[in-house]
């Protein structure tokens, strides 16, 4: 942890122990995640370990014949459905949904919920989006959705552990036109990203979830493992913001570190710019994804 000071380590304790409160991923969850994480596991794995939860069950087959697939039979085969969506695609429906669900139940003190969700989604399937122009294999594009999706986590404890304060950091912004995790760093010592890290520890999320929450505002830091998927975070929430799509509360751009993310990507933002339409549509259908959960 960063060298804090004493009233920002204050501040840290209490977010702290509003995490620790936090419900914890359900067991079913922990346990698909734990079976996708091994190199050899076969559809058949992972249906022993859904099968055994109807409602997880459900969501799969309900996601399988939804409109985001538009089949033209029903399947009603739950190893079918795996095999026809993908290991990551399960995976990442059952971490989407579960961690949506949990903080869902929260709300937000200083942000429209919905708009910060509009936000998420939009740089999740910006993500995906921008990946698949730099060729990422199809397999990986889930992952590249549920890292965007979940960047901003951290947010939202900080909001609701301190709606007088996080209203400050909000105004602050606001005054001095730039961006929120700087102001957040003014008033708490520390930002959004530090409460997000704490977040994926708790619930074990794995290495390259850690890292985007911890560096999509510094993605040259994220390790060499990481770094095209941090990257990609970085510009997609940069392209959510500058496009208005959704808001996580941050209005003001700062020049300089604009210009990095764009280096950083590899992508020209024109190219990234052209797939506003594509990704207009990817939100309306990333939203039946995500309302398979509910």
């Amino acid at each position: 942890m960063e060298n804090l000071t004493p009233a920002a380590e204050a501040y840290l304790d209490k977010i702290r122990t509003y995490i620790d409160r936090m419900p914890s991923l359900s067991t079913t969850v922990t346990k698909v995640l734990a079976v996708c994480n091994q190199p050899n596991t076969s559809p058949n794995d992972l249906n022993r370990v859904i099968s055994l939860d109807p409602v997880l069950t459900g969501q799969v087959l309900k996601l399988i014949n939804s409109a985001y697939y538009s089949l033209p039979n029903q399947i009603t085969s739950l190893t079918r459905a795996i095999i026809m969506l993908g290991l990551n695609t399960v995976k990442n429906l059952a971490l989407s949904t579960a961690i949506l669900d949990s903080v869902g139940k929260e709300g937000m003190t200083c942000l429209s919920m919905d708009q910060f969700l509009a936000h998420s989604i939009c740089v999740g399937v910006s993500a995906k989006a921008f990946a698949s122009l730099r060729k990422t294999p199809s397999a990986l594009l889930e992952e590249y959705f549920v890292a965007g999706l979940l960047h901003d986590l951290g947010k939202i404890p900080l909001s609701n552990c301190f709606p007088d304060d996080y209203k400050r950091v909000m105004e602050l912004a606001n005054m001095q036109r730039c961006s929120l995790m700087r102001a957040e760093e003014m008033i708490f010592g520390f930002d959004h990203r530090t409460t997000g890290r704490i977040i994926a520890r708790k619930w074990q999320l794995n290495d390259n979830m850690i890292e985007t929450l911890w560096f999509h505002h510094a993605p040259g830091e994220a390790s060499e493992e990481n770094k095209v998927l941090v990257e990609t975070i970085s510009l997609a929430n940069l392209y959510a913001n500058l496009f208005e799509i959704g808001s996580a509360g941050d209005l003001y751009q700062e020049p300089v570190m604009v210009q990095q993310i764009i280096t950083d990507s590899g992508l020209g933002w024109n190219d990234a710019a052209a797939l506003y339409n594509t990704v207009e549509q990817e939100v309306e259908k990333a939203q039946i994804f995500l309302e398979v959960g509910k």
